[in-house]
């Protein structure tokens, strides 16, 4: 099976497995204060319901991150914030940040992770400390996501193994035991499915038990999946990008997630103890793109949440 899926973009959908329409039974999806403001009605492309994280670029304003939660609060989504702990100064800061989004727009979620920022700004430097400050425990936050990350993380360990990641996975997974939010994994995107299964079991052999939200890339131009991977440093599935540019006839034809959906999906319903538990989209084609894709493959609503 191809790692992954081009196809023309006027082919018609290929029918729907259940095994797929299960696997992506309430998916989220990541927007940016930038990319929401193109977004004239969310309702338009979102099922009711759909959890929405806001992703804080360094550099980004507090108050365009919260008006941005606001607005879709209002539309009738949970919103999860991204608190990055390298861009935070302080615990004074972090309870501002806190009681702004819960004060303006209602939030009771969040996504916790270090951040893409080389020398931290303040006090903080991983979600480890974020967490020990017990403010969202104080804040009463329902849920309480930190990052995983399936091809492992090379600002973490250098070396190129996982070591100090699942040693900081295993100290979540017992913190998880001390509050009373709901806890997860919400992964960077990656594009084979077969590395991704093999790094869950793994992590669940070693008794790391944080239920996986697996990220995944949405429908997008090969060129632009490249430049965001090598951001991300994605390094497995950034070789097979690169080797699919090397085909011209494939270059200009958009990629989507299809293979990888339906080879996760089909392995979820074989093995239903399987750790993955929902499907995270980064809509880096484009949020309507994303959307729609979502939709005409199984996504939990046929229509979006404004139609009758």
């Amino acid at each position: 099976m191809a790692l992954l899926n081009f196809k023309k973009r006027d082919a018609a959908p290929a029918t729907t497995s259940p095994e797929v329409e299960a696997f992506l039974q309430g998916y989220s999806i990541e927007v940016m204060p930038r990319t929401a403001e193109k977004v004239e009605n969310f309702r338009d492309l979102l099922p009711e319901g759909t959890r929405v994280y806001i992703a804080h670029i360094e550099g980004t304003p507090i108050e365009d991150m919260v008006a941005t939660a606001k607005r879709l609060a209002n539309e009738g989504y949970p919103v999860m914030p991204h608190f990055p702990a390298r861009i935070i100064r302080d615990a004074a800061t972090l309870e501002n940040w806190i009681a702004m989004y819960q004060g303006e727009a209602g939030v009771e979620q969040a996504l916790l992770l270090a951040g893409g920022v080389d020398k931290p700004h303040g006090d903080f430097h991983s979600s480890m400390q974020l967490l020990e400050t017990g403010l969202f425990d104080k804040a009463g936050f329902k849920r309480l996501h930190v990052a995983g990350h399936p091809e492992g993380n090379k600002d973490i360990d250098p070396d190129g193994s996982r070591k100090n990641v699942d040693e900081a996975l295993r100290w979540k997974t017992k913190f998880n035991e001390t509050t009373d939010a709901e806890m997860a994994l919400a992964t960077q995107f990656a594009f084979d499915a077969k590395p991704i299964i093999a790094w869950a079991d793994a992590l669940k052999e070693a008794g790391i038990t944080l239920p996986i939200h697996i990220g995944i890339a949405g429908p997008a131009k090969l060129q632009t999946l490249i430049k965001f991977a090598i951001a991300c440093g994605v390094g497995p599935s950034l070789k097979v990008l690169q080797k699919r540019a090397m085909d011209v006839s494939k270059l200009l034809l958009p990629y989507e997630p299809t293979d990888v959906i339906r080879e996760l999906a089909m392995h979820k319903a074989a093995n239903p103890d399987f750790n993955i538990d929902k499907v995270h989209f980064f809509p880096l084609g484009g949020i309507k793109t994303n959307a729609t894709w979502a939709i005409e493959n199984g996504g939990e609503a046929t229509k979006p949440a404004s139609a009758s």
